[in-house]
């Protein structure tokens, strides 16, 4: 198969699978806005950095074992057998501190975050449940990386695109039927990627499945060795964790609960091109790490080219949509087409929440111009071993760069400078991800 028809076919579908994902979430800010109100979106929104920390994990050990093992298994060495088995342990103990504190510590933790009385009692429920499947979401993660990294991408996409159907049917039968509520949004969710193993686990069945379970003594050198290399996905994951807290904190002293709400619209909305880009970075990620494993440099430069440039027009497509003052389109767009994405969550019509999320939009998604290369870059750097280039660029985007211009800028421009501050970090990211490039490409060609 060419790198064109690889690319391709890993690529359109891990887009698919990453969608499924941000469309679970999005039905359940949905879900719960018709059922809790304001009240059930904020409550949401200041426990999703807990969401994006058990994912980030799960991704980062699922996603960067998963390299290590098709890194090796391209060279043939048979180290490539212990990688599933040992990241599915770390998973499972890396997610006991999760079942532990949500178990006992619900309510304390919404506190921690943000919530006052009234949200506590909202969200408590959700936030103990959702805790207490976190070995579910991690073990969902490694099952799905390798299955993708072992030649099966197609079933690794139908295990979430399913996983994420089943999660918003149950929204609704668990939520109104059964009128179970935050309780009946919290079990869709936490009983969703149960069945993404389940469908993932076919691939062991297979008889192309290369994917070996191994009696072998868990291994924190391994876990560190794939940690390295999962580092990408774990920022790529906790970043909008990161983003959310610091968002929500500053949010809350500006405009309240309301303001919160309409930050959850604008984060949820953003969740869906997030997802285009992680798929990229995710498609190409088992493709670079075989052509890097065999040495062929000139493929894996292809690769990346291919990346970078869809990531682009991707970007390109999104501003499209999102920027305003441009052209006639985009007036349009953003006066007829923002207002109504608001709507879909505003069931309480609260004009206050209103102004804020449609003023939000219009300037958040500026920063995917930028976002789609850090993502892509990241992944590639990631893939072909620029484990220090990619920490760098992902640490900066993740954490730093986003936690700066959000303090300053609110402080500058008050909410208009929340919003602002995603794009410029996302600008100062790309500075440090191309020049992570650059030197990657030129060790690739030998200069």
């Amino acid at each position: 198969m060419s790198v064109n028809k690889m690319f391709a076919k890993y690529v359109s579908q891990n887009i698919m699978g990453m969608i499924g994902i941000s469309l679970y979430i999005l039905a359940d800010t949905f879900f719960i806005s018709k059922a809790q109100g304001a009240d059930g979106i904020t409550a949401l929104n200041l426990v999703l950095p807990l969401y994006s920390l058990i994912f980030a994990i799960g991704s980062m050990i699922g996603v960067g074992s998963a390299t290590r093992f098709k890194i090796l298994r391209a060279k043939t060495d048979a180290q490539a057998d212990t990688y599933f088995t040992n990241a599915l342990f770390w998973a499972c103990i890396c997610s006991l501190p999760f079942m532990l504190a949500g178990g006992v510590w619900a309510d304390g933790i919404m506190a921690l975050l943000g919530a006052d009385e009234r949200i506590i009692e909202v969200g408590t429920i959700y936030t103990r449940i959702f805790m207490l499947f976190a070995p579910f979401f991690m073990c969902n993660y490694v099952f799905n990386a390798f299955v993708r990294n072992d030649g099966a991408p197609s079933l690794a996409m139908a295990a979430t695109l399913c996983s994420s159907l089943f999660n918003i049917v149950m929204d609704y039968v668990l939520m109104f039927p059964l009128k179970l509520g935050m309780a009946g949004a919290a079990l869709a969710t936490a009983v969703s990627p149960v069945v993404g193993i389940l469908i993932c686990s076919m691939h062991f069945g297979a008889k192309d499945n290369t994917i070996r379970f191994c009696l072998v003594k868990p291994s924190i050198r391994r876990l560190v060795l794939s940690c390295q290399l999962g580092v990408a996905a774990f920022v790529g994951e906790i970043s909008s964790g990161v983003t959310t807290a610091v968002f929500n904190t500053l949010i809350l002293g500006l405009a309240g609960n309301v303001g919160v709400a309409a930050y959850a619209v604008v984060a949820n909305t953003a969740l869906v091109a997030v997802s285009v880009f992680n798929g990229i970075s995710q498609g190409c990620q088992p493709i670079l790490s075989e052509f890097y494993g065999k040495g062929d440099k000139k493929a894996t430069t292809r690769v990346l080219r291919l990346g970078i440039i869809l990531a682009l027009i991707m970007a390109a497509a999104i501003i499209l949509g999102i920027m305003a003052g441009v052209s006639v389109l985009l007036v349009i767009f953003i006066y007829l087409f923002a207002p109504v994405v608001t709507a879909v969550f505003n069931g309480e019509h609260n004009r206050t929440l209103a102004d804020y999320a449609e003023t939000g939009l219009r300037i958040y998604f500026i920063g995917f111009l930028f976002a789609g290369i850090n993502i892509v870059g990241t992944g590639f750097l990631s893939a072909t071993e620029k484990a220090g280039w990619a920490f760098a660029a992902s640490i900066l985007r993740g954490f730093i760069a986003i936690s700066v211009c959000a303090v300053v800028m609110s402080i500058c421009f008050g909410m208009v400078g929340v919003w602002l501050a995603f794009p410029v970090a996302e600008l100062l990211t790309a500075l440090v991800t191309g020049r992570g490039l650059y030197c990657s490409l030129k060790d690739a060609k030998g200069v």
